[in-house]
């Protein structure tokens, strides 16, 4: 009971520090947000289509715009609140089909259909998308004419007449084929890389941050004062371990959840993205105890800790991935193996890009418990020395 006692207090020290909420819970979901609306690579692009009041043809170009494989359309009301939406960032392109859009070509008039976006690289390729949409009606509508024009049909009649041609003619038909194995990151979703590398980078980050406290408590006298009552050392040491393990994973369990319910992430196999969250949060605590029964004052261990976590972090693959180190630096990725990192990444890379199950990253789960085992050993060594020197 007393083990759970101390453990909770170490809880609930983080949870009263205002500066903690912002810091170990608020900034990790900014960040993985800021980083998938950046980054996320297979979201698809987003475009709206205005094509109120355009007729039967309008709604018929809205249709194959709609059709075209890798963009989402939405339908939105009017063009003001669509360039409003293309300017905010909700959608990466717009088209508006005017009022009158069917009449007019019926009319063999010219239309104008207006292409709305930012000026970023993928633009040119959604108003390509457009535009293939808008030639391919584009061909029906002059071969109706054609036909309107020998007088030998209205321009309902050839229109219908030549869809009824165009569906029944093979026209030319490409295939694609992806030859080796595609880029592993292509089929993450918008916020899967983010949040994975930003849990090991927090909770590591959080778990060195937190060795102040320790010290704190010995600067106080707290540990003095559990050691004069009838409380053994052994207890001591399993509810400060305790306590260690219970920020980190508070704060992971958070940002997995969260992550999940907001963003859809897929962290995989429940059962070895758990394992793989449990051992790296035991080495992550561990390292915590250990750096927190070693220094002597906690303006020491929090400035040390946030440049071990920091660093910790960037060279094991939580800012750059570990599979562009590969490729660029063979050597920087085989020296990122000395961190928990990168064991950490690459399990969850196994498990939510290629469907693994526990089975397969049982490596990696060795390597983190061994890691886990060696720095709690060594924090529980340090800190007994430190409470009853």
């Amino acid at each position: 009971m007393k083990v759970l006692t101390i453990a909770g207090t170490s809880v609930r020290r983080l949870t009263r520090d205002r500066s903690n909420i912002f810091f170990v819970f608020i900034l990790p979901m900014l960040l993985i947000l800021i980083l998938g609306a950046a980054f996320g690579g297979s979201s698809d692009p987003r475009v709206g289509v205005v094509s109120s009041g355009s007729g039967a043809l309008g709604e018929d170009l809205a249709g194959r715009i709609s059709e075209v494989e890798g963009i989402t359309v939405s339908d939105w009301e009017d063009k003001d609140s669509l360039v409003l939406a293309v300017e905010r960032g909700q959608l990466e392109a717009g088209v508006v089909i005017p009022e009158g859009y069917d009449d007019t070509l019926r009319n063999s008039e010219s239309v104008t259909i207006e292409f709305v976006s930012r000026p970023d690289p993928s633009a040119e390729a959604l108003k390509n998308t457009v535009d293939s949409a808008a030639t391919e009606q584009g061909a029906l509508l002059r071969a109706a004419a054609f036909t309107v024009g020998q007088g030998t049909a209205d321009f309902s009649e050839a229109l219908e007449t030549a869809e009824d041609v165009a569906v029944a003619t093979k026209g030319l038909v490409i295939e694609q084929r992806t030859v080796g194995e595609p880029f592993a990151f292509e089929q993450l979703g918008r916020f899967e890389l983010g949040a994975y590398s930003q849990l090991l980078l927090f909770v590591f980050l959080t778990s060195m941050t937190g060795s102040a406290a320790l010290i704190q408590s010995r600067q106080l006298g707290v540990s003095e004062r559990m050691l004069s009552t009838p409380t053994p050392v052994r207890t001591i040491l399993a509810g400060e371990a305790l306590g260690r393990l219970s920020v980190a994973m508070v704060q992971g369990l958070l940002i997995i959840f969260g992550t999940a319910l907001m963003f859809g992430v897929d962290w995989g196999d429940p059962l070895g993205a758990t394992a793989t969250f449990l051992v790296f949060s035991l080495g992550a605590s561990g390292v915590g105890m250990l750096m927190g029964a070693t220094f002597k004052n906690d303006q020491q261990a929090g400035g040390i800790g946030v440049l071990v976590g920091i660093g910790f972090g960037a060279l094991g693959g939580c800012m750059l991935p570990l599979s562009i180190m590969k490729i660029f630096s063979p050597t920087l990725y085989n020296v990122a193996h000395i961190t928990p990192h990168a064991w950490g990444i690459e399990a969850f890379e196994e498990l939510i890009l290629y469907g693994g199950t526990i089975a397969d990253i049982t490596l990696e789960l060795a390597v983190l418990a061994a890691f886990a085992a060696v720095v709690f050993a060594l924090g529980a060594w340090r800190l007994r020395a430190a409470l009853t020197k």
